[in-house]
């Protein structure tokens, strides 16, 4: 499924992204992250491949719209983009080291709407954070890759 994935990410090594300065500590049980950045099935098999990731589920989300589906959301009238739910053990992956690798491999979010032929909003990149923290966490790591 991935061979037609078009993710530039993939080309740079995860080493040459730094790891992230803050992190959330480390939790009991099973958590999850909702991450937008591009073909959902692209991003769902790099996640699939991590240690610690339990499962990742394809879908819809930040959309203004009651329900979301291919087609509604490939209009562009939705608002929805193309994410990926991914539940992982944080004793085994943490949150900062799954926005490492979404920000170095599952995507390029310097692709405005877009990544690689896939073009619209639908393909934006987002974090869909739940808590307080997940935000500090995720905007501290954007601050730090833009300096």
């Amino acid at each position: 499924m991935t061979t037609s994935c078009s993710i530039p990410g993939l080309n740079v090594p995860r080493s040459r992204f730094p790891d992230p300065e803050q992190d959330l500590p480390t939790a009991g049980g099973e958590q999850r992250v909702v991450l937008a950045g591009g073909c959902f099935w692209c991003v769902e098999a790099v996640f699939l491949a991590i240690d610690g990731v339990i499962s990742v589920e394809s879908g819809y989300a930040g959309g203004h719209a009651s329900s979301a589906n291919y087609e509604a959301v490939c209009s562009g009238t939705t608002g929805h983009a193309e994410v990926v739910d991914v539940h992982y053990d944080p004793a085994k992956v943490s949150f900062g080291e799954l926005l490492k690798v979404f920000f170095s491999v599952a995507h390029d979010p310097t692709q405005l709407n877009r990544q690689g032929n896939d073009r619209g909003t639908q393909y934006r990149s987002a974090v869909f954070y739940e808590t307080a923290e997940e935000r500090r966490v995720a905007e501290a790591y954007i601050h730090q890759l833009n300096q």
